[in-house]
C-alpha cells in the first residue's frame, strides 16, 4: 500500500498544493471492490464524548491489534494531518461480501496499569471512531453500572457492512461482550462480519449521517427568513432616509452656490460638504489599513469559492477535504490580498509597497499558524492526536513562502499599476481641518461600538448551526443556508456602514475610512461574546486542552469574519462617499 511522505522539501511546494485538492481516493482507491477482495477497518482516534477536539490515538488505549499485518499507519492528506486523523490498520481480515462468524481476534493481557488506563476512559465517556471505506463508525469504549463501582468493558464488535453491487454503502457496528474489568486477567477481543444487500446508492451513503430535523428545523428556515426581512426593511430604509436627506442637502448647498460670497460667509454653512477637503485624506496607519483590507478581501473570496465548491462537491464525504479545499484556495486567491491591499496603500500615497506587501501576505497566516502552534504545545503535553507533525508544519511553511507570497506580490504589482493612481474627485487640502465637537452619540468610538450589532443579529441563528456543527457530533451540509446568511451579512453591514459614515461625515468628522472598517469589523466582537455563552451553557466542555483549543480557535474564527466584514464595509462605504462627492458641486 502506498504512504505519502511526510515532509516535502523545498522545491515540492508546488506539488503541495496538488494534494491539498480533495480527492475521491483512499487506500480503497475508487471505492469498488471484487469478490473476496481486502476491505481495511481504519482505528481512528479515541477521546472523551462532550470534548469532540480532544481526541488520541485508538491504540493509545491498552486495545490489542489483529494478526494480519500487511498495511501500516498512513496520513493522506494535509487536511487529515492538520485536523488529527490517525488512521492506524485494525489488523481484522475483512473481505469484501464474505461474512465472518464471531471469531477472536486478538487478547489483552489486563493488568493494573491498564485496568486503570480503560477505568479512566470509561469515566469520562470515552467514544472511539473507525472507517471503513471512507465511512466512519462509532462505538463506545465501555460503561460502568448504577453504583459507579465496577467498570465494563465492550469487547465484541459485531459489523454489519451493506452493498449495492461492487460498492459499500452502509456500516453499522454494534458492541456487545460486556466484560468487567478485573486485574490481572485475560480479556478477549472478537468480531463478527455481515454482508447485507442494500439498495442504497452510492452517491447517498452518507445521508444516514445528515440530520435534516436539526439542520433543516422550523426555526432555521425562520431565522433566514427574518434576516431577509430585516435586509428588506434595512436596504429600504437607508435608502430612504439617505435619498430624502441627501437631496435636501444638494438643494440647499446648490442655494447656497447661488449665493454671493457675503452671503455665504455669514450663512450658517454645515454638513459633510464641508469636510469635502479632508475626506479623502488618507488614512492614519495607511500601511496597516491597506495590509487589512486586502486580506479581508481576500477571507471573502475564500469564503465565497469554498461554499460555492462545498454546494457542488459535497465535500463532507471525504476525511479531511473542506479543510484542504480552504488552505488551497487560499493560496490560489492570494492576488486578491495584493491587487486589493496594494492598490489602496498605493492611492493614498504609501511607499513601502514591499513591506506592505509581507505584511498583508503573512497577517492571516501568521494570526493562525501563531494560535496553532500554541495549542500545538497543549497537545503534546497531552499526547492528543491533534498535535501537527513537524512535517505538516514544514509543508504549511513551504506553501506560505513559495505560493502565498509569490501570488500575492504579482497582486500587488497589478493592483499598483492598474488601479493605484489617486483619482479622488475633490482636492485634497494641505492643512487637515480641524474636527468639531459633536454628541456623544456620534463620536467615533459609540458608532464603532453600535455598528456590529445589527450584522450580528441577521447571523448569530446561523452561528449556532456552525458551532454544533463543529463542536459536535453534527454534520454541516446546508450550505445553501450560509451561502444566503453571507450575502444578507454583507448587504446589512454596507448598509449599517453607509449610515454610520453618513452620520459621522454630516457631523464634520472626515476620520470615516477606520470608523467605517472598525464598525463593520465590530460584528467579531459580538460573536466571540457569543462563543463564551455556547461553551458554558451549550457544551458540557471541559479540560484544559479542549478549552483552550475551544477560546483559540474561536478567536481565530472571529478575528478572521470581523476583518471580512470591515473590509466589505470599508469598499461599500467607499463607494458611497465618492458618489456623493462626486454629485455635489465644489468650488
Amino acid at each position: 500500500m502506498r504512504r505519502l511522505p511526510g515532509a516535502p522539501g523545498v522545491a515540492a511546494a508546488a506539488a503541495l498544493l496538488l494534494l491539498l485538492l480533495p480527492r475521491a481516493r483512499a487506500d480503497e482507491h475508487e471505492h469498488t471492490y471484487q469478490d473476496k477482495e481486502e476491505v481495511v477497518l481504519w482505528m481512528n482516534t479515541v477521546g472523551p464524548y462532550h470534548n469532540r477536539q480532544e481526541t488520541y490515538k485508538y491504540f493509545s488505549l491498552p486495545f490489542c491489534v489483529g494478526s494480519k499485518k500487511s498495511i501500516s499507519h498512513y496520513h493522506e492528506t494535509l487536511g487529515e494531518a492538520l485536523q488529527g486523523v490517525e488512521l492506524e490498520f485494525s489488523g481484522l481480515d475483512i473481505k469484501f461480501k464474505d461474512d465472518v462468524m464471531p471469531a477472536t481476534y486478538c487478547e489483552i493481557d489486563l493488568d493494573k496499569e491498564k485496568r486503570d488506563a480503560f477505568v479512566y476512559a470509561i469515566k469520562n465517556h470515552y467514544w472511539y471512531q473507525m472507517y471503513i471505506d471512507d465511512l466512519p463508525i462509532w462505538g463506545i469504549v465501555g460503561e460502568a453500572d448504577e453504583n459507579g463501582e465496577d467498570y465494563y468493558l465492550w469487547t465484541y464488535k459485531k459489523l454489519e457492512i451493506g452493498f449495492n453491487g461492487n460498492r459499500i454503502v452502509d456500516v453499522n457496528l454494534t458492541s456487545e461482550g460486556k466484560v468487567k474489568l478485573v486485574p490481572n486477567t485475560k480479556i478477549q477481543m472478537s468480531y463478527s462480519v455481515k454482508w447485507k444487500k442494500s439498495d442504497v446508492k452510492f452517491e447517498d451513503r452518507f445521508d444516514k449521517y445528515l440530520d435534516p430535523s436539526f439542520f433543516q428545523h422550523r426555526i432555521h428556515w425562520f431565522s433566514i427568513f427574518n434576516s431577509f426581512m430585516m435586509v428588506i426593511f434595512l436596504v429600504g430604509l437607508v435608502s430612504m432616509i439617505l435619498m430624502r436627506t441627501l437631496r435636501k442637502d444638494y438643494a440647499r448647498y446648490s442655494k447656497e452656490e447661488e449665493m454671493d460670497d457675503m452671503d455665504r460667509d455669514l450663512g450658517d454653512e454645515y454638513g459633510w460638504k464641508q469636510v469635502h477637503g479632508d475626506v479623502f485624506r488618507p488614512s492614519s496607519h495607511p500601511l496597516i489599513f491597506s495590509s487589512l483590507i486586502g486580506s479581508g478581501c481576500q477571507i471573502f473570496a475564500v469564503s465565497l469559492i469554498v461554499i460555492i465548491v462545498a454546494m457542488i462537491e459535497d465535500l463532507y464525504t471525504e476525511r479531511g477535504s473542506m479543510l484542504s479545499t480552504a488552505i488551497f484556495v487560499y493560496a490560489a486567491t492570494s492576488p486578491v490580498n495584493g491587487y486589493f491591499g496594494g492598490s489602496l496603500y498605493a492611492r493614498q500615497g504609501g511607499r513601502r509597497w514591499i513591506k506592505q506587501m509581507f505584511i498583508g501576505a503573512f497577517l492571516i497566516p501568521a494570526m493562525v499558524c501563531g494560535t496553532a502552534f500554541f495549542i500545538n504545545f497543549i497537545a503534546i503535553y497531552y499526547h492528543a492526536s491533534r498535535a501537527i507533525p513537524f512535517g505538516t508544519m514544514v509543508a504549511v511553511c513551504c506553501i506560505c513562502f513559495f505560493v502565498i507570497l509569490p501570488l500575492n506580490l504579482v497582486g500587488t504589482i497589478l493592483g499598483r499599476n492598474l488601479s493605484g493612481q489617486p483619482n479622488f474627485p475633490c482636492r485634497v487640502n494641505a492643512v487637515p481641518r480641524p474636527i468639531p465637537e459633536k454628541k456623544w452619540f456620534m463620536e467615533p468610538a459609540v458608532i464603532v461600538c453600535l455598528g456590529g450589532i445589527l450584522p450580528f443579529g441577521s447571523i448569530f441563528i446561523e452561528m449556532y448551526f456552525i458551532f454544533t456543527s463543529f463542536w459536535a457530533y453534527k454534520i454541516y451540509y446546508v450550505y445553501g443556508f450560509m451561502m444566503l446568511v453571507l450575502v444578507i451579512l454583507c448587504i446589512v453591514t454596507v448598509c449599517v456602514t453607509i449610515v454610520c459614515t453618513y452620520f459621522l461625515l454630516n457631523a464634520e468628522d472626515y476620520r470615516w475610512q477606520w470608523t467605517s472598517f472598525l464598525s463593520a469589523a465590530s460584528t467579531a466582537i459580538y460573536v466571540y461574546m457569543y462563543s463564551f455563552y455556547y461553551y458554558f451553557f451549550k457544551t458540557k466542555m471541559y479540560g484544559l486542552f479542549q478549552t483552550s483549543f475551544y477560546f483559540g480557535y474561536m478567536a481565530v474564527f472571529s478575528t478572521a469574519l470581523g476583518i471580512m466584514c470591515g473590509a466589505i464595509g470599508y469598499m461599500g462605504t467607499s463607494a458611497f462617499v465618492r458618489k456623493i462627492y462626486t454629485n455635489v458641486k465644489i468650488d
